[in-house]
């Protein structure tokens, strides 16, 4: 097998992108639910993930949080608290991306989701214990595990 040698790597340029999303948390009966949104993806299959994007100019994170949630799930929401950040990297078009995605702990006000958008195939509300396993990524399965203890006021 063939080896690189030390520095003969070609190192990518890189950026950053900021993206801002919600936990949308419900509770129906008893049981905590959050909302997720499935996507069918060439390389990854099927995935199964929080609704979030992409900052319109002069935006603020609240606001692109809120916009986008809207968007995709068809719901309308209000944001309760901030949770926190997921960073993550990947590579788009030769071009290495640090991405910082800011959540919010929301809870639904109105609208319906069969109103969403083209962004995901399918929107749901999935039981939190439930979500766990189907979440797509560990790094949001872990942003709604500090999102619970936050949630009491959710209905």
């Amino acid at each position: 097998m063939a080896r690189l040698k030390r520095g003969s790597r070609k190192r990518l340029p890189t950026a950053r992108a900021t993206s801002a999303g919600g936990i949308v948390l419900r509770t129906a009966g008893t049981v905590p639910e959050i909302v997720l949104g499935k996507r069918r993806r060439e390389r990854d299959g099927v995935t199964w993930s929080l609704p979030k994007g992409t900052p319109k100019r002069s935006e603020t994170t609240e606001e692109t949080a809120l916009r986008e949630v809207a968007e995709e799930t068809g719901l309308e929401v209000r944001i309760v608290s901030p949770v926190g950040t997921i960073d993550y990297w990947f590579v788009q078009r030769g071009t290495r991306v640090h991405k910082s995605v800011h959540y919010f702990l929301m809870e639904p006000t109105g609208g319906d989701l069969a109103a969403h958008d083209h962004e995901f195939d399918e929107v749901r509300w999935v039981p939190v214990v439930e979500a766990e396993t189907l979440m797509s990524f560990e790094t949001e399965r872990e942003i709604v595990a500090r999102a619970m203890p936050l949630g009491g006021a959710a209905s």
